[in-house]
């Protein structure tokens, strides 16, 4: 009886910080929205372009930062160590110092106001070295202050944006105030990461790591700690920008291929797309640290309920696809309501791509983004030498390179693999060189991380 209360307690828990996190997203996503939607009534159609211009190069420079989290998050949820602080700061400032450097070609290229070019690189600086606290916050898997550091972060990154606009200032004063916001947060998530007295574990209890002021601590069987590298923030970036160029490739080639009016209808669709591709991303980010620590169980969970949260959106695209279409862009875009869809299920295949391209990542898979990179050279191939001109044909390579890639990322994912030694094996037979789990400091073997039960 003590069991399965303990479990209930565990889900509930669970369940409140899937719904916090859920909540921060959608701030995130709010203040996001509300920046344009503001820009188009206080700015000019020159100071729009601009500032939307930059933003979309601050979306870019803010990679490293997604792929720092990532690595720092599984980096803790397999060892519990530390060592991030340098790395971070290492990440970040390498990334400002890069976009500081471009910041002359993209003021001539782009034709854009020096002051916006030179702030791009503070606020990536910033932003870049939140993901360093997000992570840790991650992989320990305090998922609630998590869900405040990522409203924090938001409000760092637009507040100044939004707040300017409101002035009625420019772009420059707008991108100046969103630094020093973006700055103002950064001793604000180190405080949410710092660890915090914890209570003595109840003993008997199954670890879930949802609790809030409660990092995961070490157990008995985890691998062996190990260094947190620039390698692995390295793969885990390459990873985030693979995930982000495959998602908005059909959308790029649309405006290559397509004439103007049948673009601008394919970009109302893909609103669709990214709507199922990113509606049940909280599950990949609750269940990261669990890939991680190779729980098989917590992998096939995730897995299903993605694909189920999927098919749910494609169901109710194909009943209302009139009025996903007339929300998304007005009535002059029913004549697709038969595409909705395909474009729903083309974003969901892709949420199951971006949940198996985590788990590679997480275990330290050698090339995990390597299939994306295939797959958007063969839709670019395929929508720009087979299919038809048409938003039918441009969607019809998107829905099949998701398919192949969602079925090749899962034979990668699943498939059998080679036997490997036991923690209780390297136990019970230590080697002459270090007589702890069997293995030699030089040895380059993988580690089988061990179960953990939800």
């Amino acid at each position: 009886m003590t069991q399965t209360t303990g479990s209930d307690t565990s889900r509930v828990r669970l369940g409140a910080a899937g719904a916090a996190v859920t909540l921060a997203t959608l701030v995130t996503n709010a203040l996001a929205y509300v920046v344009p939607v503001l820009g188009a009534r206080r700015l000019s159609a020159a100071d729009l372009g601009a500032l939307a211009t930059v933003l979309a190069l601050a979306a870019i420079a803010a990679v490293p930062g997604f792929g720092l989290q990532i690595a720092v998050a599984a980096h803790r949820a397999r060892s519990g160590g530390d060592g991030a602080g340098r790395l971070g700061l290492r990440t970040a400032a390498l990334t400002g110092a890069v976009t500081l450097a471009l910041a002359p070609l993209l003021t001539v290229l782009l034709r854009l106001p020096a002051p916006l070019t030179l702030l791009l690189a503070t606020t990536t600086f910033a932003t870049v070295m939140a993901g360093r606290w997000l992570g840790e916050l991650q992989g320990d898997q305090r998922f609630l202050r998590l869900a405040v550091a990522m409203a924090v972060l938001a409000a760092g990154r637009y507040g100044g944006l939004v707040v300017g606009l409101l002035l009625g200032r420019g772009p420059a004063t707008c991108l100046l105030l969103t630094t020093v916001t973006g700055l103002l947060a950064l001793p604000l998530l180190a405080r949410l990461a710092a660890p915090t007295t914890t209570a003595t574990a109840t003993p008997g209890a199954v670890p879930t790591g949802s609790r809030d002021d409660q990092p995961r601590s070490a157990e008995p069987g985890d691998p062996v700690p190990r260094r947190l590298g620039a390698r692995q923030v390295t793969t885990a970036c390459a990873a985030t920008l693979a995930m982000l160029a495959i998602s908005y490739a059909d959308l790029i080639l649309a405006r290559q291929l397509l004439p103007a009016a049948d673009s601008g209808a394919y970009a109302v669709g893909s609103v669709l797309t990214k709507g199922a591709l990113w509606a049940p991303q909280v599950v990949t980010l609750l269940v990261l640290p669990r890939l991680a620590r190779g729980d098989r169980r917590a992998r096939l969970v995730a897995l299903a309920l993605i694909t189920t949260c999927g098919a749910a959106l494609v169901a109710t695209a194909a009943i209302g696809g009139e009025l996903a279409f007339r929300l998304a862009g007005g009535a002059d875009y029913l004549h697709l309501a038969d595409t909705a869809p395909i474009f729903a299920a083309t974003g969901a295949l892709y949420a199951v791509v971006f949940m198996l391209v985590n788990d590679r990542v997480a275990t330290g898979a050698r090339w995990p983004a390597a299939p994306l990179w295939m797959a958007t050279v063969g839709l670019t191939v395929c929508a720009a030498l087979i299919a038809p001109r048409t938003v039918t044909g441009v969607l019809s390579c998107a829905l099949v390179t998701a398919a192949v890639t969602a079925a090749t990322m899962s034979w990668l994912v699943f498939r059998p693999s080679h036997p490997r030694t036991t923690q209780r094996d390297r136990t019970a037979a230590p080697t002459p060189q270090t007589g702890v789990d069997g293995d030699s400091p030089h040895t380059q073997t993988p580690r089988t991380p061990s179960r953990w039960l939800p």
